[in-house]
C-alpha cells in the first residue's frame, strides 16, 4: 500500500525540519523522510546558532514561526552578541547550544505538528513521470507518493568522508550516504558539482588545563532569539580561548603529504570563511598563530568543540597538533576530525521559490544548493517548504525580497549569481543592511508572515501586539515595561533614516550609471564592505565600467553601490 502526501521532505537536518514544519503549518499533509529518526535536528558540526548575518536569518525564520530560534533558546548554554560595540545593523546574536537539548527541542516541535508524519528509511530514488516528480522510492522498495518533494540532503548526497589516507562513504561520521539518489540525479543531466566541508577533533574537556586559558563568560544582558521562546532557561557555561603555535604549524606542514586536501583526493572547494587549519597554515604562511575557541557541547557532556582547527589530517597528526596547543598538552581526543565531500546542484537552476526548473514538483533546500551553515539551511527550508505546500495546495507563492530580508538576499544571490564555494551569509552582501537589522525582523516581515498562512494563533497575536506597541510608541502613548525593545528599535530606525534615504537615491542611480568608467588602476581594496571573494573576482576581471561590475558573478548590488561611491569620490 502506497502512502500519499501533499509535500514530502527528504532529510531531517536543519533545512529538512524547517521545510517539513513550514509545509505542515501551511496546511499541507506532510511527510519527513530520514534515515534515522533519532538524528532529526542533529547539529553535525559546530554546536552554535547565529552570528553576524546568520543571526539575522534566525530572527527572520522565527517571524514565520520557524523552529531554529525556539530550539536555540531552549538549548542555549552561552549567549554572545557579536559586534556589540558597533551599530545595531551589524550586531549578530549567537549562542552556544547544548547538542542534546537542541535536538530534543527540534524533535519535540516536529512531533507536535499534527500535519507532519515522520518516515524512517533511506530514499534511493525519485519517482519521475515525464518531467514531473511524484514522490520517492525507499530502500525497501516501497513508494511514498506526493504532489511536491523537497530535497534537503545536506552532506549526504554522494557523501564521502576523508581523514588522512582513510576513505569511506557517508554524509556524517557513523552514517551512510545517499549514493543511489546521487547517481539518479546525475543521470538527469542536472548541473551537479562537488563541495566540501569539515569538522575539528572533539576533545574531552576533563583533560584540558582550563586554568591557563582566557575564559569568555556568557552575556549578562538577557536577550533571546525567539519572540515566542522560553527565554534563557539553561545553565550558562563559559567558553575559553587558546591559539595554535609555531610548533603546531610545523606539525601540520610535516603532515601535508598525507592530507587529502593537498593530495587532490578532495575535488570540491571548501568554505572560504571557515577554512581548515591546513588551509590557514598554507595560505597565511606569514602568521605563526591562529585563534581557537573552546566551546562546550553540553551541560551533561564533557565534549569540547575546538572551533578554528577543522581538519582532515591523519589521526596521528591530529594527536600531535592538539598536544602542541597551550592548555591542550594533555587533552584527549574524543573523536578525530574529518572532511566530507558531497554533491550540490548549481542554484542558478532554481527559481525564487527554490523549485528546480527541470523537474516539476521538486524543490531543494540547504547544502544541496551550495550553502554552508545551519542558519542558511533553515532559511532555505522555510522558503522551499512554504512554496512546496503552496504549489501542492494551489495557493500563491511566498516570495522574499532582498530589500526586506536577508532570506531574500540569499535566495537572490544563489539563484541569480550561483556559487563557486559554499555560500555563507554576510551583512556585506545586503545593500539594505542598515534596514535589515536583527532587532526589527518582526516589523519587516510580520505582515508577510501573517499573509503566508503558516503562523500559529499565538504567533499572530505576538506580531499584532508588536505592531500595536510600535504604533503606541510613535504616538507617545505609554507602553508596558516589556515593550522597551520597541523603543530601541525605533531609536535605531531614526539613527539610520538619513543613511537609508541616501542609499535609496544611490541605488536608483545605479541603472543610469552603467556606463560610468572605472580606471584600470582603480584600487578595489580601498572600497569598504567588499569581501575577499569579491575582491578576487574584481581584480581578476578588471571591469571597465560599472555595468560590467554588476554582471560579475558574486558582486552584489551593495558592492556596486560602494564602488560607485568610491569612483565618484576619486572623480571629485
Amino acid at each position: 500500500m502506497q502512502e500519499e502526501f501533499d509535500v514530502l521532505v527528504v532529510g531531517g537536518g536543519h533545512a529538512g525540519c524547517e521545510a517539513a514544519a513550514a509545509a505542515a503549518r501551511r496546511g499541507a499533509r506532510t511527510a519527513l523522510v530520514t534515515m534515522d529518526a533519532r538524528m532529526i535536528g542533529a547539529m553535525s558540526c559546530n554546536p552554535a546558532i547565529g552570528g553576524v548575518g546568520k543571526g539575522h536569518l534566525v530572527r527572520e525564520v522565527d517571524v514565520f514561526d520557524g523552529l531554529i530560534a525556539r530550539a536555540a533558546d531552549e538549548a542555549a548554554i552561552h549567549y554572545r552578541m557579536l559586534n556589540r560595540s558597533k551599530g545595531p545593523a551589524v550586531q549578530g546574536p549567537r549562542v552556544q547550544a547544548d547538542r542534546r537539548r537542541f535536538r530534543a527541542a527540534i524533535q519535540g516541535i516536529v512531533a507536535a505538528e499534527p500535519n507532519l508524519s515522520v518516515i524512517e528509511g533511506s530514499v534511493d530514488a525519485l519517482l519521475i513521470s515525464g518531467e514531473c516528480v511524484q514522490g520517492v522510492e525507499l530502500g525497501d522498495g516501497s513508494h511514498v507518493r506526493s504532489r511536491t518533494t523537497v530535497l534537503a540532503t545536506g552532506t549526504f548526497l554522494g557523501g564521502r568522508l576523508f581523514r588522512g589516507s582513510e576513505r569511506q562513504e557517508g554524509g556524517r561520521i557513523g552514517e551512510g550516504a545517499a549514493t543511489r539518489l546521487a547517481l539518479q540525479l546525475r543521470a538527469q543531466d542536472l548541473p551537479i558539482a562537488r563541495l566540501k566541508t569539515g569538522t575539528p577533533p572533539r576533545l574531552d574537556g576533563r583533560t584540558i588545563d582550563w586554568a591557563v586559558l582566557d575564559r569568555q563568560p556568557s552575556d549578562r544582558e538577557l536577550w533571546s532569539f525567539s519572540t515566542m521562546g522560553p527565554g534563557r532557561v539553561a545553565p550558562q557555561l563559559a567558553c575559553a580561548l587558546t591559539r595554535t603555535t609555531p610548533e603546531t604549524h610545523d606539525i601540520i606542514r610535516a603532515s601535508l603529504d598525507d592530507s587529502p586536501l593537498v593530495g587532490g583526493a578532495i575535488e570540491g572547494r571548501g568554505p572560504r570563511y571557515c577554512p581548515s587549519i591546513e588551509d590557514k597554515v598554507t595560505r597565511f604562511a606569514d602568521r605563526d598563530s591562529h585563534q581557537i575557541f573552546l566551546e562546550p557541547e553540553g551541560i551533561d557532556d564533557h565534549t569540547i568543540y575546538p572551533n578554528g582547527i577543522s581538519t582532515s589530517l591523519s589521526v596521528e597528526a591530529q594527536d600531535a597538533l592538539i598536544r602542541s596547543i597551550p592548555g591542550l598538552e594533555s587533552a584527549v581526543i574524543a573523536q578525530h576530525g574529518y572532511a566530507v565531500e558531497y554533491d550540490h546542484i548549481d542554484p542558478r537552476s532554481l527559481d525564487s521559490r527554490l523549485a528546480l526548473g527541470g523537474l516539476k514538483g521538486l524543490f531543494c533546500a540547504g547544502q544541496i544548493n551550495g550553502t554552508t551553515g545551519y542558519e542558511e539551511a533553515a532559511a532555505q527550508g522555510l522558503v522551499a517548504g512554504l512554496n512546496a505546500a503552496c504549489e501542492a495546495l494551489g495557493a500563491a507563492s511566498v516570495l522574499f525580497d532582498r530589500s526586506e530580508s536577508y532570506v531574500g538576499v540569499m535566495i537572490d544571490d544563489l539563484t541569480l549569481q550561483g556559487i563557486s564555494e559554499p555560500y555563507r551569509m554576510l551583512t556585506a552582501r545586503a545593500e539594505y543592511r542598515l534596514h535589515l537589522r536583527a532587532d526589527n525582523a518582526t516589523t519587516r516581515l510580520g505582515e508577510a508572515a501573517l499573509a503566508s498562512g503558516a503562523v500559529s494563533d499565538p504567533r499572530r497575536r505576538s506580531i499584532m501586539r508588536h505592531f500595536g506597541l510600535r504604533a503606541d510608541a510613535k504616538c507617545g502613548r505609554p507602553i508596558q515595561e516589556d515593550g522597551a525593545d520597541v523603543f530601541r528599535e525605533i531609536e535605531a530606525d531614526t539613527l539610520y533614516a538619513p543613511y537609508l534615504a541616501r542609499l535609496d537615491r544611490e541605488l536608483s542611480q545605479i541603472d543610469a550609471t552603467a556606463g560610468v568608467s572605472i580606471g584600470a588602476a582603480f584600487d578595489y581594496r580601498r572600497v569598504g564592505g567588499l569581501s575577499n571573494e569579491m575582491l578576487e573576482r574584481l581584480e581578476a576581471a578588471r571591469p571597465a565600467t560599472l555595468g560590467e561590475v554588476s554582471r560579475i558573478r558574486g558582486i552584489t548590488p551593495a558592492a556596486v553601490s560602494a564602488i560607485l561611491i568610491a569612483v565618484r569620490g576619486i572623480a571629485a
